[in-house]
């Protein structure tokens, strides 16, 4: 199968090693196991040749893919939508109603993706037939068993009786897979040979805080770094709330992300984060998986990662496709590397006194209205050159959700454009436009 036209919206010429071993694989009878390191393209290698598996003259769901997480969830039904196959992809997870995905389920999709805890509830209220799943894919099948949706994922397999393949996927292996996975003669596809500490493309530098805080380092650290894009990794949200509250008093722009934080906050900030409003973010390890954020140029470990795994999914973050990154360690006078870091980091330098990094130069406009109001990004892009009195340099990444838009502008222009947009309309809808804080 020619993959030229599919692959075309994503600027890529040629699939990786990677890519090809599963594409080969998929199609064979046996069940498949895939080990590959976060950011070597996983999405695509499953959704590339799960095509060949769909059937178009079938009405029902045909494949199944469970995550953990709803932003990984999302994250495939954009890449499957991307992809422009003419096939259904629809996408359940909590945090939004229930209705909504009844109502888009009465047209069932030939992929489901969603979260173990809304799949089941939905076959469980019937709104999904399982009788036509053919594949089912389990997405970072290690992070689903941690969270614990074992139970969920038992019933939801259970209830599946006309499964001819599985297909599990990770960035590190797990030693026991559940007997309720029903796995068949498995092949196993393992990139992680090549560790991901020794690319060259990820350099390690530890900093230790002599003489100073450790929150005091970090903010030293964050002067450096400048506008380089970056994410700070803690492993408790109160740690993510203290140096969130003295970026606040230092005044520089900064992005938080974990899971007590409501479902459209979480989606706002990887959006700033992804079109350039927002160079920094403080997360919990939420943020280390299944989030497809590429231009992340410098992860720091504020607090060290409890567990190889975590490192690697941390460290996942940057580095990605063929991009460069830096990773740092940081430290207090007293604290060890971690036992599992099999490469000395090199020692970085802080300077002697805070240099504030400069503000961002875009800033991101918030539209009132999205996919479910029938408004799409070149109505958005037509009302923006043209109302807005934008250049084309002077508009970045525009992404549109269900029931609202946001689009980048650079800030020097953006009050300007609020006011010239203030009273416009598109398709006739009447829309609220600000700056999104």
């Amino acid at each position: 199968m020619n993959h030229t036209k599919t692959l075309s919206p994503f600027n890529i010429q040629e699939l990786n090693e990677m890519q090809k071993a599963t594409l080969e694989a998929i199609p064979k009878q046996n069940d498949l196991i895939l080990i590959s390191p976060t950011g070597s393209g996983k999405t695509l290698a499953f959704l590339l040749p799960t095509l060949q598996l769909l059937n178009s003259s079938k009405a029902g769901v045909q494949v199944l893919i469970l995550v953990p997480t709803r932003e990984l969830a999302q994250q495939i039904e954009m890449v499957f939508k991307k992809m422009s196959t003419g096939f259904k992809i629809s996408c359940c997870y909590g945090g939004h109603p229930v209705r909504i995905e009844k109502n888009n389920l009465l047209q069932p999709p030939a992929i489901l993706v969603g979260t173990p805890g809304r799949i089941s509830h939905h076959i469980n209220s019937e709104n999904i037939s399982t009788k036509e799943i053919t594949t089912l894919i389990l997405d970072e099948f290690d992070k689903s068993f941690d969270a614990g949706f074992q139970e969920e994922m038992s019933y939801i397999i259970s209830q599946m009786k006309n499964l001819q393949k599985r297909i599990l996927t990770s960035a590190t292996p797990l030693k026991d897979i559940p007997a309720f996975v029903g796995l068949n003669n498995p092949t196993e596809l393992n990139f992680t040979s090549t560790n991901q500490q020794s690319k060259p493309t990820l350099q390690l530098k530890s900093v230790r805080a002599v003489g100073i805080d450790k929150l005091d380092a970090l903010m030293l650290l964050i002067g450096k770094l400048g506008t380089r894009s970056k994410i700070i990794f803690c492993n408790h949200r109160d740690a993510v709330a203290r140096i969130s509250e003295q970026l606040d008093k230092l005044n520089i722009e900064h992005g938080v992300y974990h899971g007590g934080l409501e479902q459209i906050d979480r989606e706002k900030v990887l959006i700033k984060l992804k079109n350039g409003s927002l160079h920094l973010l403080i997360s919990t390890d939420l943020a280390s998986r299944g989030l497809d954020i590429p231009e992340i140029e410098a992860i720091i470990h504020y607090q060290l990662p409890t567990t190889e795994d975590v490192m690697i999914h941390r460290n996942g973050r940057t580095a990605r496709m063929h991009a460069s990154g830096t990773v740092y360690f940081m430290m207090k006078e007293t604290d060890h590397l971690p036992p599992f870091l099999k490469i000395t980091p090199v020692v970085e330098s802080l300077p002697e006194k805070l240099i504030l990094p400069n503000a961002s130069e875009w800033k991101t406009l918030y539209i009132s209205v999205g996919k479910k109001d029938k408004i799409n990004k070149m109505d958005i892009v037509g009302m923006l050159l043209q109302k807005g009195g934008l250049q084309k340099d002077e508009l970045g990444k525009i992404e549109v959700l269900d029931f609202s838009a946001y689009a980048a502008v650079k800030s020097n222009k953006i009050q300007r454009t609020l006011q010239l947009i203030r009273d416009e309309r598109i398709k006739n809808k009447k829309i609220k436009f600000e700056i999104s804080t």
